[in-house]
């Protein structure tokens, strides 16, 4: 197998069923031998029928597991491990790819020309209610919290930028896995109240450590589905709290971070690195000064970044006076060869007639 498109979901029938809509609409390449694979991750909805339902008409073999134990890591860590694609492409179960997504994202990883190991490109929006008037036209940290992303019109390394690809568009060859490992449990989103994210950013982490490279490809093109819930400071406040608290446990994994700071040599309070009080004091006076401008934008910014400061200081509190533990070390990824023997325990042939395999 070249290519395994892979799509975690929960409980999102509808929206899924628009994301295998527009990947039947793919351009795919003559010689490459690719395939769907859904991830169910506890939906208790008909995602199963709707994926029934299109798999018949569908241009590519689908397959369908489902993975009892919640959270997107534990569902991402399952697909990978029940393909043997060389080349995995990921998206989400609320997003419409482009026509030439799935070649451009994934001919630069099948080729190796380059020596890249992973792919991403821009997620833009589909605005499921009115853009707020002080939410951000242009690229900014804010465009994080609801999953939008576009790094413009021209390739170019990740690691050069200091860039990670969105969870909702890359794409990554099978033999990274297998080397630096798969996806953290405690990281990505799962039942919690908390906002949990950072799966990503901890991957690449581990690649670049590892040497891999990555290419932002313009021309792999995403739409995401933003819904009207997630355009109020409410949920922009939660979103961050939730990315502080997830920080706090990467930065215990890896505490050199992207930009080459090494935590371990900084000086500490209460276990937060201390510079980060002086940045979230500095932030408190530019929002003060904003809300007496009554700037919207500027106050919901500021205001993420202090909820960001708020989480990533209790989950440091937590971790300091808790005896509760994460699983903070990567999934384990068979080989190839060990992935085809777990597909044809858990589903038919992906060559079989049968487009739904359960």
């Amino acid at each position: 197998m070249d290519v395994t498109v892979l799509i975690c979901t929960c409980n999102r029938r509808d929206l899924l069923g628009e994301t295998l809509d527009s990947l039947a609409e793919m351009a795919i390449p003559e010689s490459w031998r690719c395939e769907i694979l859904v991830v169910d991750n506890g939906s208790t909805d008909d995602t199963r029928a709707a994926v029934l339902n299109r798999a018949p008409d569908s241009r590519l073999p689908v397959r369908y597991i489902y993975e009892p134990a919640l959270g997107k890591s534990n569902a991402m860590n399952a697909g990978i491990g029940t393909s043997d694609a060389r080349v995995l492409a990921c998206t989400d179960d609320d997003v419409r790819v482009t026509r030439d997504w799935l070649t451009a994202g994934c001919a630069p990883l099948l080729a190796r020309s380059d020596g890249f190991a992973y792919t991403g490109g821009p997620v833009r929006p589909i605005w499921d209610g009115p853009c707020p008037g002080w939410f951000p036209r242009s690229p900014c940290d804010l465009w994080g919290t609801i999953a939008i992303l576009d790094y413009g019109s021209n390739p170019f390394s990740f690691e050069e930028r200091r860039k990670v690809p969105l969870g909702a568009n890359f794409a990554l060859r099978r033999d990274l896995i297998e080397r630096i490992g798969g996806f953290v449990p405690c990281l990505g989103r799962s039942t919690t109240r908390v906002l949990l994210g950072q799966e990503l950013p901890e991957f690449f982490r581990r690649a670049r450590t590892a040497g891999a490279r990555g290419l932002y490809v313009p021309q792999m093109e995403v739409f995401h589905h933003i819904p009207a819930a997630r355009l109020t400071p409410a949920y922009c406040r939660r979103w961050w709290y939730g990315k502080g608290v997830s920080r706090s446990r990467v930065d215990r994994m890896h505490p050199i971070t992207e930009l080459g700071v090494d935590l371990r040599s900084v000086a500490h309070v209460a276990g937060v690195p201390r510079f980060m009080f002086g940045d979230a004091c500095r932030d408190l006076a530019r929002w003060c000064a904003a809300a007496l401008q009554r700037d919207a934008a500027e106050c919901v910014r500021l205001e993420s970044r202090l909820s960001y400061f708020v989480g990533y200081t209790c989950e440091r509190q937590r971790a300091r006076w808790s005896a509760i533990t994460h699983q903070s070390a990567p999934a384990s990824i068979p080989p190839r060869s060990s992935a085809r023997v777990a597909a044809g325990l858990r589903t038919d042939s992906a060559h079989a007639p049968q487009r739904w395999i359960s």
